[in-house]
């Protein structure tokens, strides 16, 4: 019998997530990650997980080391590297330092994604990448031999 209340009381207990706070789905085991703020082992799939993308000078000292370089000024001639960071926290510092927020229930069953922040590039669209192969003249309009040193065919039918 008290098998049978064990089984009756664990199959009616409430669930606060649909997912139970993990992402885990069919694996029995995930790796464990470091909390990015308190090294804390979380596992990978529950872990609150932020890319950031930041220069690795600070706009304050962009000016100071664009005056400096040798390289040319103009817009788009150089650009200064950037730091890819992928951050995870434990839910505990992900609340604390505001990456997520406490939901009520009813927002707890809004599952669409939160937007994207990119930042708008103000260059011209791409062309499509059919047209941005360009390596120079094709190897018979130039005249020269075709690819790994085999003469081109309309060079080898003129010498024939």
């Amino acid at each position: 019998t008290h098998m049978a209340t064990a089984l009756l009381s664990r199959s009616i207990m409430t669930q606060k997530r649909r997912n139970n706070g993990r992402n885990k789905h069919g694996r029995g085991h995930v790796r464990a990650v470091r909390c990015t703020n308190c090294a804390r082992c979380v596992p990978k799939d529950k872990s609150i997980k932020k890319f950031v993308i930041r220069n690795i000078v600070e706009s304050a000292a962009v000016r100071d080391i664009t005056e400096a370089s040798v390289y040319a000024q103009e817009k788009g001639q150089f650009a200064l590297p950037k730091l890819y960071a992928k951050l995870h926290y434990c839910v505990s510092c992900a609340i604390h330092s505001k990456v997520v927020r406490n939901r009520s229930r009813e927002a707890r069953r809004d599952r669409t994604p939160p937007p994207n922040f990119r930042p708008k590039r103000d260059d011209a669209p791409r062309p499509p990448r059919d047209q941005q192969r360009t390596g120079g003249a094709p190897a018979a309009a130039a005249g020269g031999a075709g690819s790994f040193g085999a003469p081109a065919p309309a060079a080898a039918a003129a010498t024939a």
